[in-house]
């Protein structure tokens, strides 16, 4: 699954998993809520309770900026799986008013957000490139 119907299947998606790489090279895997604007994911550091506020992903964004998000459904159906994913280049937004434009897409898709805006960073991953899975019994899902 390519171009236009990974993208689809990506904005559907309530959920997805960042990887990133840490100084010594291991992965670093967190899930994330998002939004998608063009060819850019949008994320923010929210208020859910966390060890530390100094954050291992953002971290390892300002060390090496290249990320991967993998979005999947899955369902007992198998004819119904699929995943998409998202190579890019993440950046954490120090211009207050493109952050806040990140949130204002963020809180538009998460209701949660819009009751409590998030108070952390808010990350901008370029997209690189797309590419996915779908059943061929049920592409389109």
């Amino acid at each position: 699954m390519e171009g236009p119907t990974a993208r689809q299947h990506l904005l559907v998606a309530r959920v997805a998993r960042l990887a990133t790489i840490d100084p010594r090279g291991k992965p670093h895997l967190v899930p994330v809520t998002f939004a998608v604007e063009g060819d850019t994911i949008y994320f923010a550091v929210d208020a859910k309770p966390k060890r530390t506020t100094d954050l291992q992903r953002l971290r390892n964004i300002a060390a090496n900026p290249s990320v991967c998000v993998l979005a999947d459904h899955y369902d007992e159906d198998w004819t119904r799986l699929w995943w998409v994913r998202v190579d890019g280049t993440a950046r954490i937004l120090e211009d207050a008013a493109r952050a806040g434009h990140g949130l204002d897409l963020l809180a538009a898709r998460y209701p949660q957000y819009q009751r409590a805006r998030p108070q952390g960073a808010v990350v901008a991953i370029s997209i690189d490139r797309i590419s996915g899975w779908a059943s061929a019994e049920n592409p389109g899902c």
